[in-house]
C-alpha cells in the first residue's frame, strides 16, 4: 500500500512555502503527495519533480477543468482547448514525475445545464478523452477519471456512468478513481460500487463525509476497507480533506466552518487511521 496526501489541504499551486510543508509529511511516514497542477508550467513542476525526490516522496497529480476548456461542450473550440490543456497538463505530470493524473478530467467542475448529461456529451467527452489518451500514455501517465458527487457536477456522478465512459474510451492509460466522499452521497451499495470499480480502479481516495480527518464522521469505513481489502487492493490511499486556507478552495467545495484544529493534525491523524485499517484487514 502506498499512502499519500492532497496538498489542497494547504495549496492550489506549487510554490517555495510549501517545501517545509512536504518535508513534515515525509518526516510523518506519508509514501507521496498530491499535487495540484492548474498552473500549466513544465519548468516549474520539473523543479517539484527533483525536490520530491531529494526528499523522498512519491506522487500523483490532480486537476480540473472550466468553462473556457469544458471537454464535453457544444462549442468544437472549446472542446479542442480541454484537449490543449489535458496535454499540456500531462506534460507537466511528466516533469514532475507524477505517473497518475486524478480529477474530473470529463467536464467542468461546477458547470450545469439544469439537466443530465446528454448523448451528444457523452460522444464529445469520450472524444475528447480519446484524443489526449495516446499522448498520457507516452508520457507514462495513467488519467484516473474521477467522478464527483450531483451537487459538483452533472456529467460522471457514480461508478456506473464513470465505468460506462471509460470503457467508452477504451484506453488502458486512461481508468477510474474511487473517492470515498462522492460514493458516500451518491452509491447506494459501497461493496457493489468497489467492487464493479477495482479493475479499472488506480487510485483510492480517502476521504470524510464533511472533508474532516477520515474516520471522525459517518463514511461506512468497515465497510469500505473490507470491501477495498476483498478487491484485492494494493495502490494508492491518498487523503484528501479540505479547510479554509484557500477561498478558491473553500468556494469549490462549500467548507464554511473550522473542520479541525490544524493541517499537521490532519495528516497525523489521517495516515495513522489508514494504517491502522490496513494493518487489520491486510497485515503486514
Amino acid at each position: 500500500m502506498k499512502y499519500g496526501l492532497n496538498l489542497l489541504l494547504w495549496t492550489d499551486r506549487m510554490h517555495d512555502g510549501m517545501t517545509p510543508v512536504v518535508a513534515r509529511i515525509k518526516a510523518l511516514g506519508y509514501d507521496g503527495i498530491e499535487m495540484p497542477i492548474f498552473e500549466l508550467n513544465e519548468s516549474l513542476y520539473q523543479q517539484w519533480g527533483n525536490k520530491l525526490d531529494e526528499i523522498g516522496l512519491e506522487r500523483t497529480a490532480v486537476t480540473v477543468r472550466g468553462a473556457g476548456d469544458n471537454p464535453i461542450s457544444p462549442s468544437a473550440s472549446v472542446r479542442a482547448a480541454a484537449v490543449d490543456a489535458l496535454r499540456r497538463t500531462i506534460d507537466c505530470c511528466r516533469a514532475a514525475g507524477a505517473t497518475i493524473l486524478c480529477g474530473p478530467t470529463h467536464s467542468a467542475i461546477g458547470e450545469f445545464t439544469g439537466k443530465g448529461p446528454t448523448d451528444d456529451e457523452f460522444k464529445w467527452g469520450v472524444d475528447t478523452m480519446q484524443k489526449v489518451a495516446d499522448h498520457a500514455a507516452q508520457a507514462e501517465v495513467t488519467i484516473a477519471v474521477e467522478y464527483l458527487n450531483r451537487f459538483e457536477n452533472y456529467f460522471l456522478t457514480s461508478v456506473a456512468q464513470t465505468l460506462k465512459f471509460v470503457q467508452a474510451v477504451d484506453h488502458p492509460a486512461v481508468r477510474m478513481m474511487y473517492d470515498t466522499f462522492h460514493a458516500n452521497i451518491e452509491e447506494k451499495n459501497l461493496a457493489a460500487a468497489i467492487g464493479a470499480a477495482a479493475p479499472w480502479t488506480v487510485l483510492v481516495h480517502i476521504s470524510e463525509n464533511d472533508r474532516s480527518i477520515p474516520g471522525s464522521g459517518h463514511v461506512h469505513w468497515a465497510e469500505t476497507f473490507d470491501s477495498l481489502k476483498s478487491a484485492n487492493w494494493s495502490g494508492w490511499m491518498v487523503v484528501e480533506a479540505f479547510g479554509l486556507a484557500l477561498p478558491n478552495i473553500v468556494a469549490a467545495t462549500k467548507i464554511w466552518r473550522k473542520m479541525f484544529s490544524s493541517e499537521d493534525q490532519l495528516a497525523s491523524d489521517s495516515l495513522a487511521f489508514m494504517k491502522s485499517n490496513v494493518q487489520k484487514r491486510w497485515g503486514g
